[in-house]
């Protein structure tokens, strides 16, 4: 599985319907589930994201699904990072040649 990280921004109308946010967050954890994946993590912050949120899925066309559903409904602006475990940016970093 890939893991990702949304960083998230209410948009005017996620602010306008603030209240029902916690109800959009199980939603948001079954469209994952039924794309094969799974919501890790999910935090409320402060600064210029509203919410962090760490995901596994199996590929990338499963993520961009999922993005473009959540950007469809309008509630959050999402901004999703690849990740990557310490195992795989070492294998990774392993493979890169010695600067010349």
């Amino acid at each position: 599985m890939q893991r990702y990280i949304s960083l998230m921004r209410l948009t005017s109308k996620g602010l306008a319907e603030l209240a029902d946010s916690g109800s959009r967050r199980k939603v948001s954890e079954d469209r994952v589930a039924a794309l094969g994946g799974r919501s890790v993590a999910f935090y409320a912050t402060l600064g210029i994201y509203d919410f962090v949120q760490v995901f596994e899925m199996p590929d990338n066309a499963s993520m961009m699904q999922y993005v473009l559903t959540a950007r469809r409904d309008g509630f959050v602006d999402p901004l999703i990072l690849p990740a990557f475990d310490s195992q795989t940016y070492g294998d990774i970093v392993g493979r890169v040649s010695p600067a010349q």
